[in-house]
């Protein structure tokens, strides 16, 4: 991931300063570590990101946001990394994390029809959810390890890609001064 690129799609700190329904949070969610970004802070956002994206909680924003603070990790990535699942891809996604659950827990899949009701909850979801809460974490750790080694390993390339064009630079300007 480019540096650049990055910088240029988050917040600064001046500008969520401005958010006045923040300042409750007080001055820790300003932390310069929090938003400063290098090859660990941006790979680890990408792991807590797409991990808690993965996780059938309420709140996955203020999970994420505290996952960041335990691992000093880009906090404005890993809370943006968390939208993967919104309310178009949710039902996909989570139906693939069914799937892979009861792939390992060796259960046959079931059609599963989504209501948001009490009667869903409490009989369709209490016969999948071993599979379908496996399935979350597994997902989660395979995308969030993904996410990490990713960002990681093109970070470093880019930076050896960086490096190289540097040292023949360097190499032609010294070639081409009349010493």
């Amino acid at each position: 991931m480019p540096k650049k690129t990055l910088k240029s799609i988050m917040p600064s700190v001046a500008r969520i300063r401005e958010i006045k329904s923040l300042r409750f949070l007080g001055d820790w969610i300003y932390e310069t570590n929090l938003w400063h970004i290098n090859r660990y802070s941006a790979s680890m956002a990408f792991f807590v990101g797409l991990f808690i994206a993965f996780m059938p909680i309420p709140g996955q924003m203020v999970v994420a946001a505290l996952f960041a603070l335990l691992l000093r990790c880009n906090l404005p990535l890993s809370i943006c990394l968390v939208w993967v699942t919104n309310p178009l891809t949710m039902p996909a996604l989570f139906f693939m994390a069914y799937e892979v659950g009861a792939l390992i827990v060796d259960v046959p899949v079931t059609e599963v029809k989504f209501a948001l009701s009490f009667h869903w909850l409490t009989h369709t979801l209490i016969s999948i959810w071993q599979p379908f809460l496996l399935g979350c974490l597994l997902c989660g750790l395979f995308f969030g390890c993904l996410g990490y080694f990713v960002v990681s390993l093109s970070w470093r390339w880019r930076v050896a890609v960086h490096w190289k064009e540097r040292q023949r630079r360097r190499a032609n300007k010294r070639a081409s001064d009349p010493g």
